[in-house]
């Protein structure tokens, strides 16, 4: 009855990262910097593989797939942030908010099971040189990818459905600077248990199998270059290892410090945080670290680079 009779929100508001207007320009500064070298980089990594033959393997296949996956994760998020700290309103629709939060879910789940693709491909050209173009053949890269987005798809909906089962009657204010499920749980005027649990039994699933896959892969990968007489080879396998390695890193564990744990157990300013690493500073990351120290990225650009000057 009392849910009957209150006053359904139909717009939220965002606080965004920060309230003082002094930061503000210097926040806008920042992230549109960070906003625009992540559309640069991850759309110069696409068009290079694309362009360029030697580039035409499946670890630079996946590359491409997570350079897309990065720009539409951005955009998700970048966009309304910065126009929000150039804003004194920062009102978003409650449907609005739903797309926003369900393209959100979509494109981070992806990228999980991605990254753990990724690993896999690593283990299969490290472990099983010989086989590594039977194994990886375009057929399997491209159910690896497909499987990646339909799980994304599938994660996004049952979250996304969950928190239509919410009311909203009270405050309309959000403190965030986008829509997500532990702030908007904390505006609900009904019990959000249910949705909680359904947070961290799928948001858990979701790292616990990709995590699982990447430990097991880079396992198999640490035992055969402990094997290896080679020192070239010892080093050109653990540099191609670190740079997958560090974005994984970064991305899980703060993933991880904002989802897995109920959201009185962590303050959300803390949470902001962790959000603004692995929604605004990981996809901006990826192309340096996965290109900055690669010869054959390096010499696709050169030749590019040349046959421009040469034409």
């Amino acid at each position: 009855m009392a849910d009957e009779n209150c006053t359904r929100v139909t717009h939220f508001t965002l606080t965004g990262l920060t309230e003082h207007p002094q930061l503000k320009p210097f926040l806008f500064a920042l992230f549109l910097g960070t906003y625009m070298l992540t559309l640069v980089g991850n759309l110069s990594i696409i068009v290079l593989v694309r362009v360029s033959p030697q580039l035409h393997t499946p670890m630079y296949f996946f590359l491409s797939n997570l350079s897309f996956l990065d720009i539409c994760y951005s955009c998700t998020i970048s966009p309304k942030m910065l126009l929000d700290l150039s804003e004194k309103h920062k009102a978003i629709s409650f449907a609005g908010c739903l797309m926003q939060f369900y393209f959100y879910a979509v494109f981070a789940t992806t990228e999980i099971y991605l990254l753990a693709a990724m690993a896999y491909d690593r283990y299969v050209a490290i472990c099983s040189p010989l086989l590594y173009g039977i194994i990886m053949s375009p057929g399997l890269c491209t159910c690896l990818v497909t499987g990646s987005y339909l799980a994304g798809m599938l994660n996004a909906i049952i979250h996304t459905s969950t928190l239509l089962q919410l009311s909203f009657c009270g405050s309309h204010v959000i403190n965030n600077f986008y829509c997500d499920g532990p702030p908007l749980f904390v505006l609900s005027s009904t019990d959000t248990w249910l949705n909680e649990v359904v947070m961290i039994v799928f948001v858990g699933f979701n790292m616990t199998t990709t995590n699982l896959l990447i430990i097991a892969s880079y396992a198999r990968i640490a035992v055969t270059i402990v094997r290896m007489n080679s020192a070239e080879g010892r080093r050109k396998a653990c540099s191609t290892c670190a740079s997958h390695l560090a974005a994984v890193t970064i991305f899980y564990v703060s993933a991880a410090f904002n989802y897995m744990q109920p959201s009185s157990m962590n303050s959300t300013e803390s949470k902001k945080i962790s959000s603004i690493f692995y929604s605004i500073i990981v996809p901006m990351l990826n192309p340096l670290i996965y290109s900055l120290r690669n010869k054959e990225v390096k010499h696709a650009t050169i030749n590019i680079i040349r046959r421009k000057v040469y034409f």
